[in-house]
């Protein structure tokens, strides 16, 4: 009988399909990550390349338990017939494949992947990539049967499917290669017509960059400005190109005052590329510190990225004073931030002094740690500027509530937990572990370490162990970044009794359990992304 019948095509289209969706829940991670990389396949082979990275490792222990499994199970039902015995031993990838999936699971610190319309996009067409591969892998096997005649070969032959685990990462890059055919024009259309939309709208815009506290400067301007104005700002960290144009596109720009854009960067360039879509009239810049030096490379790379939004400003733009001598040479219309004083940060938030146009005023905030009243100054001069007064911008100042994930204070039956998660820079880092110490109690730091920090990174987790010294407890939580912290806690002097490395956020959880009281404190710094674990 020749091998190409009905039969034969439906089982090779059902071992696709069952293959495509195991494959593709199995790389989900994988794509997500190519997500967080801005959908750049270098990065992603960058990453996958690293040498403590186990991702195609894991992979391959995948590929390898389940070539095993199923030749063996293929063996033992051999009385079945060379094809039934071939199509049982499948059973063995049903299996591994769900252990690997479960085992996954607990091993996540996060989602790494966000389900835009466009990462959707890219799973179905990985999902159908996948699917005729294995469509052609399957024929050719039972080609092979049909051109050789060996029974072994025909019992086995489905153990050769155990390669596919090993293919995901190319096959990812392949799959995004595929909808780059329509995702670049359809980009292209989305931003310019954010483009137009600012351009015709009667619409005041502020731009906000920096290394950090980008997030939390919108969210402090926004309900300053909100005294007066009607104001829209892009979402969560909407900062990149995409982003800001999902902003626009979304609302109706008539029914708004003022546009705040947080604008993010990870190369030269980038924050030119997002004042052409919304040209600020106002900006503010938070902060400089080696974030994101892992693509930036210097420092002085960093500054020219960020300065670019002082070129694009087109009435003025405020500068944190920590970080105004990096562009006091740069063109354009700048202020240094200077309206704070006389600040007092405790456990219950922080108190300061604010100055504008020749008024003083105290002003207090839920918001902790010293540098939030910094931030809130900046924004404060930002806002005055754009004609907000002071007792407006007070009265703001005490209605601030935290910003999610950003040093956010959470009590929970008697304990005190500070998230952070979305930190991973140096400064923020320093700032927060500072608050952590206001609190009474035990004093419990989490964390996976900073990450794109570049040639930085090992020296920077040290420091940053060191920081964690005198603190009652400190769980480490990850594979790639966690030796140099703990490396640099015991040679700053830290009680090694005093410190456990676990594999995942849930396991650090456990320990936590037997750890917590009432009135104690817990800091999660920094929720690792995907990419770094």
């Amino acid at each position: 009988m020749f091998f190409i019948n009905w039969q034969t095509t439906l089982e090779c289209v059902l071992i696709a399909v069952v293959f495509a969706c195991f494959l593709s829940l199995t790389a989900f991670k994988t794509l997500g990550i190519l997500q967080g990389f801005g959908y750049k396949g270098g990065k992603l082979f960058g990453w996958a390349g690293r040498k403590s990275n186990l991702t195609q490792a894991r992979f391959s222990l995948l590929a390898i338990a389940t070539a095993l499994a199923s030749a063996v199970i293929a063996l033992c039902f051999g009385f079945a017939g060379a094809h039934w015995s071939a199509v049982i031993g499948l059973t063995a990838y049903l299996i591994f494949f769900v252990l690997y999936l479960v085992a996954e699971s607990r091993r996540a610190i996060k989602n790494s992947a966000t389900l835009t319309p466009r990462f959707k996009r890219l799973l179905v067409t990985f999902w159908l990539t996948f699917a005729v591969i294995t469509y052609l892998v399957v024929t050719l096997l039972n080609f092979g049967e049909y051109a050789w005649g060996a029974r072994l070969f025909a019992t086995l032959k489905y153990s050769v499917l155990a390669v596919l685990p090993l293919l995901i990462i190319p096959v990812v890059c392949l799959a995004n290669c595929i909808t780059l055919i329509w995702e670049t024009p359809i980009n292209k259309s989305y931003v310019k017509k954010a483009k137009r939309a600012v351009a015709a709208a009667d619409i005041k815009v502020v731009g906000i960059t920096g290394s950090y506290g980008k997030t939390g400067a919108k969210n402090i301007l926004a309900a300053m400005l909100a005294k007066s104005y009607r104001v829209l700002s892009t979402p969560s960290s909407f900062n990149t190109p995409l982003g800001i144009a999902r902003t626009v596109n979304g609302n109706d720009l008539k029914n708004f005052d003022v546009l705040i854009a947080e604008m993010g960067a990870r190369h030269k360039g980038d924050i030119a590329e997002l004042c052409a879509i919304c040209p600020p009239d106002y900006s503010l810049i938070t902060g400089i510190c080696p974030q994101h030096l892992e693509s930036f490379k210097t420092i002085e790379n960093i500054v020219a990225a960020k300065g670019e939004i002082l070129t694009g400003t087109k009435i003025k733009c405020v500068i944190a004073a920590d970080c105004f001598e990096h562009f006091k040479d740069f063109d354009g219309n700048k202020a240094v931030c200077d309206c704070v004083s006389d600040v007092k940060a405790d456990c219950t938030g922080t108190e300061f002094t604010l100055k504008l146009g020749g008024e003083s005023k105290r002003v207090k905030t839920v918001l902790l740690g010293e540098h939030s009243a910094y931030n809130i100054g900046l924004c404060a001069q930002a806002a005055y500027e754009m004609g907000v007064g002071l007792e407006q911008i007070a009265e703001a100042v005490g209605e601030l509530n935290f910003t999610e994930h950003r040093l956010q204070l959470i009590e929970n039956n008697g304990v005190f937990i500070l998230d952070d998660g979305y930190n991973s820079n140096v400064v923020g880092a320093r700032a927060a572990i500072k608050v952590l110490k206001y609190f009474g109690g035990k004093k419990i730091a989490v964390t996976p370490g900073l990450v794109e920090l570049g040639i930085l990174e090992e020296r920077e987790n040290a420091a940053l162990g060191g920081e964690l010294v005198g603190l009652d407890y400190v769980i480490l939580v990850g594979e790639t970044l966690v030796t140099a912290v703990k490396n640099g806690y015991l040679q700053a002097g830290g009680d090694p009794e005093k410190m456990a490395v676990v594999p995942s956020l849930a396991a650090a959880q456990d320990v936590l359990k037997d750890l917590l009281a009432k009135g104690d404190c817990v800091l999660f710094l920094n929720d690792l992304p995907e990419i770094y674990n």
